[in-house]
């Protein structure tokens, strides 16, 4: 399993989401090689179709299907985690199923 995390070095929620990810791979005991990538660019973003930062791919999908077709852009990605409630960071259980 491969996993990208990218990130814009602007947003204060990516490490947040870096702590998530390794604690799910780890309680999961999936075998994942991950690769952080810095995006430093709205020519990046497009190029790369960022929708906003944290955005974390499980090979090549991104854990948030719902989020993952927003207009590119170096900014914060919000996540749709429940109910009306958002998040900065995608939840333990949009990783844990990407991760399946």
């Amino acid at each position: 399993m491969y996993v990208e995390l990218f990130y814009w070095d602007g947003c204060p929620s990516w490490p947040e989401a870096r702590e998530l990810l390794e604690d799910v791979l780890a309680q999961t005991g999936a075998e994942a090689s991950v690769r952080l990538s810095e995006v430093t660019s709205q020519e990046e973003a497009e190029r790369l179709a960022f929708p906003g930062s944290p955005t974390i791919r499980v090979d090549g999908v991104d854990v948030d299907a719902r989020g993952a077709h927003s207009r590119p852009a170096l900014t914060c990605r919000i996540y749709h985690v429940g109910e009306g409630r958002v998040s900065p960071v995608p939840s333990r259980e949009m990783l844990e199923e990407a991760i399946r």
